[in-house]
C-alpha cells in the first residue's frame, strides 16, 4: 500500500491510542498471573495482536473484546506451544516471549518473525537466559531469530549488554518466576525509560527486587503475579507525530489521552519541542502545540529512538542545524532509521548528514516526491506528516506498516484536515 499526501493545514483535536509498550507488558503479566485480569483501553494493532497470539500459545485464555480485554492467566505454569510462535514485526513481543519461554517446565518452543525481526539481535538475551539455567539458542547460531527456547529458568547470575532495553525488560518481567534468585548486572543500557516502565509494572504487581539504579538487580525467585485490573494510558511514541506536526507553521494540534506522569520515555518529545521554541500548553490530559519560530538544537535521543524519524523531519523546519545524537540503536530498529531518514528526506530536498550515532539536519526547503517507507511504521508516519506540510505531492511506499502500532493514524491525520489517501 502507498500513502499519497498533499500540503494541508493540520488543525484540531486528536485522540491518542493506548500505549504499545504498556499493552504488551499487561498481556504478558496477565498471562503469567493467576486469575482473571482486565485490561481497559488496550492498543489494538499488529504488534499487540502478536503478543496476544504468543501468550495464547503458552496457554493463557485471552478475550480481546473491543475496549476491554480479559485474560485468564496460567499462574506461571506455561504450556508448550504446539507450533512455532511467529511474532510478525513485533520486537517487544519477541524479546518478552523469549523470556517467558524460559519458564517452560519442560520442552521448548521455536520463536520467529518476519524478515525485519530476523535481522534484529537477541543474542545477549539468549546468553543471559542460559546463564540463568534455561536452554536458549539461535537456530542458525547467529544471535538472531528463529530461536529455540526452553526451561526451566533456575536462577543464578548473569551480565547483559542491553543494546536494546527489551533484553533487560524481558529478564525483569520473567525472572521473578524463576526457581531461585536471579542476579543481573547491566554492563550497558540504551532506552532507560522503557526499563522504568517495566519497573513501574513490577512495583504495581508487588514483585520484590533490589537494585542499584539500573546497573544491578537482585530478584528473589519463586514469586508470582496476581491478576491485574488496569487502564492503558495513551502512547507518547504515537503522539510524537502529532506533537511535532503542531509545531510546524500553519498547524495547531491538541492531543488528548496523554499522561505526563507516566514513565514513557517519549514524553521527552514535549521538552524537545519546547527547547526548539514551539508554543506548548499542557492541562490534565491534553497537550496543545502551536508553531512559533523554531530553532535548531542538539538533542540526546538515547532514551527516545522511536522519536528520531519525526524529529528528523522537524529539524528541516528549524533555523540553523539540529543534531540528533547518542542513539546508535536507531540503526537496529525495524530499519536502520538513521540511514533511512537521511536517504528519504534527501529525496524531499533536505540537507542532512549521517553520524555513526545520529543525524545532523539543516534547515531545508522541502518539496513533494516519491519516497520509500522501508516497511518501518515510524518512518512511514514521519514522512506522511512531512508530506502534509510541504508543497507538492508526496507518495510513500510500504504504508501498510503503520498497522504495526497505529492503525488509526491515517484517520487521525484526516480528522485534522490532512489531505492523505491510500493507494
Amino acid at each position: 500500500m502507498k500513502l499519497r499526501c498533499r500540503k494541508s493545514p493540520l488543525v484540531g483535536i486528536v485522540d491518542i491510542p493506548g500505549s504499545k509498550s504498556h499493552t504488551i507488558r499487561a498481556v504478558a503479566i496477565a498471562s503469567l498471573a493467576e486469575g482473571i485480569s482486565r485490561i481497559e483501553s488496550p492498543l489494538l494493532s499488529a504488534d499487540t495482536n502478536a503478543a496476544v497470539c504468543a501468550y495464547r500459545a503458552f496457554g493463557a485464555d485471552i478475550d480481546t473484546a473491543e475496549g476491554l480485554w480479559t485474560i485468564r492467566g496460567t499462574a506461571g505454569r506455561l504450556a508448550v506451544p504446539e507450533d512455532s510462535i511467529d511474532v510478525g514485526n513485533s520486537g517487544t513481543t519477541l524479546r518478552v516471549a523469549i523470556g517467558s519461554a524460559a519458564l517452560l517446565p519442560e520442552g521448548q518452543v521455536r520463536l520467529t518473525g518476519d524478515k525485519q525481526i530476523q535481522r534484529r539481535p537477541v543474542g545477549p538475551l539468549l546468553q543471559s537466559l542460559n546463564d540463568l539455567g534455561a536452554l536458549a539458542r539461535s537456530e542458525q547460531n547467529n544471535g538472531l531469530a528463529p530461536v529455540l527456547v526452553g526451561g526451566p529458568l533456575r536462577g543464578g547470575q548473569t551480565r547483559i549488554d542491553a543494546v536494546t532495553s527489551q533484553f533487560l525488560s524481558s529478564l525483569l518481567l520473567n525472572s521473578p518466576l524463576a526457581e531461585s534468585d536471579c542476579d543481573i548486572e547491566v554492563t550497558h543500557l540504551n532506552e532507560a525509560p522503557y526499563v522504568h516502565i517495566t519497573l513501574d509494572w513490577l512495583q504495581r504487581c508487588g514483585i520484590r527486587l533490589k537494585r542499584d539504579d539500573l546497573r544491578h538487580f537482585f530478584i528473589p525467585g519463586g514469586q508470582s503475579y496476581s491478576a491485574i485490573d488496569v487502564r492503558v494510558p495513551g502512547d507518547f511514541s504515537s503522539a510524537t507525530f502529532f506533537l511535532a506536526a503542531g509545531a510546524i507553521e500553519g498547524n495547531d494540534v491538541e492531543l488528548h489521552g496523554l499522561d505526563l506522569k507516566d514513565p514513557q520515555g517519549d514524553k521527552a518529545v514535549v521538552n524537545y519541542l519546547c527547547e526548539m521554541g514551539a508554543d506548548i500548553q499542557i492541562s490534565t490530559d491534553q497537550i496543545r502545540v502551536r508553531p512559533q519560530s523554531l530553532a535548531g538544537a542538539e538533542i540526546d535521543m538515547n532514551a527516545t529512538p522511536d522519536a528520531l524519524p519525526m524529529m528528523a523531519v522537524l529539524g528541516c523546519f528549524a533555523a540553523g542545524s539540529t543534531k540528533l545524537v547518542n542513539v546508535p540503536q536507531a540503526r537496529l530498529k525495524e530499519s536502520d532509521r538513521i540511514s533511512v531518514m537521511a536517504s528519504e528526506l534527501s529525496k524531499l530536498g533536505a540537507r542532512i548528514e549521517q553520524l555513526p550515532d545520529g543525524l545532523i539536519i539543516h534547515e531545508s526547503k522541502l518539496a513533494g516526491a516519491e519516497v520509500n517507507g522501508h516497511g518501518d511504521h515510524r518512518v512511514v508516519m514521519a514522512l506522511a506528516i512531512a508530506g502534509c506540510v510541504i508543497e507538492g505531492q508526496t507518495t510513500i511506499s510500504t504504508a501498510e506498516a503503520i498497522d504495526v502500532t497505529f492503525p488509526t493514524f491515517t484517520k487521525c491525520l484526516k480528522s485534522l484536515g490532512g489531505e492523505v489517501e491510500n493507494i
